[in-house]
């Protein structure tokens, strides 16, 4: 079965941008929403609200817009795959295509962390991403997923993972 061909968004960034969080590619509910993590379960507006102080009911805009002014980025690695339904391991593997992070990198020369929301994101980015953006001096690391779909861990243990986004940022 090789799925449908998706495509992800553009990335959420500011010439002040410090932190990038990557998500594999957008599920069903964010590519008809035409929003990072807009799936309701989701927890990651969840996480970032707490963490940075910002209004629940806050519209995307304004959330996509808390982020920036904080320094953070938000992108996914894979620029194009195949998939039926939102589960990464629905995503065919030979069709995966990463975004462009040596563009990105160079053009956005603050950011020096990068924090995967999952394991797919950082399997994918190590994939078809790492060795092209080595120069660089930038700390990954893998944190939880936000996803539903990643059941097997509390919201709370989940916002605890998250908090070193905020430390570093500080």
């Amino acid at each position: 079965m090789s799925g449908v061909l998706i495509r992800s968004f553009e990335p959420v960034i500011s010439d002040s941008a410090r932190v990038l969080i990557l998500g594999s590619m957008p599920g069903v509910k964010s590519l008809t929403e035409e929003q990072y993590y807009a799936h309701p379960q989701n927890a990651f507006w969840r996480v970032m609200s707490l963490l940075l102080d910002i209004d629940q009911d806050a519209s995307y805009p304004e959330k996509l817009m808390h982020l920036k002014s904080s320094g953070i980025a938000l992108w996914d690695v894979l620029r194009t795959c195949q998939r039926h339904g939102s589960l990464d391991s629905s995503i065919v593997p030979e069709t995966e295509t990463e975004n462009d992070f040596k563009t990105l990198f160079q053009n956005y020369p603050k950011i020096r962390h990068v924090f995967f929301n999952g394991a797919k994101a950082e399997a994918s980015f190590k994939r078809h991403a790492l060795a092209k953006v080595k120069s660089f001096n930038i700390e990954y690391l893998r944190l939880p997923s936000t996803s539903p779909a990643h059941a097997g861990m509390s919201f709370e243990a989940k916002l605890d993972a998250w908090r070193i986004v905020l430390d570093t940022l500080k």
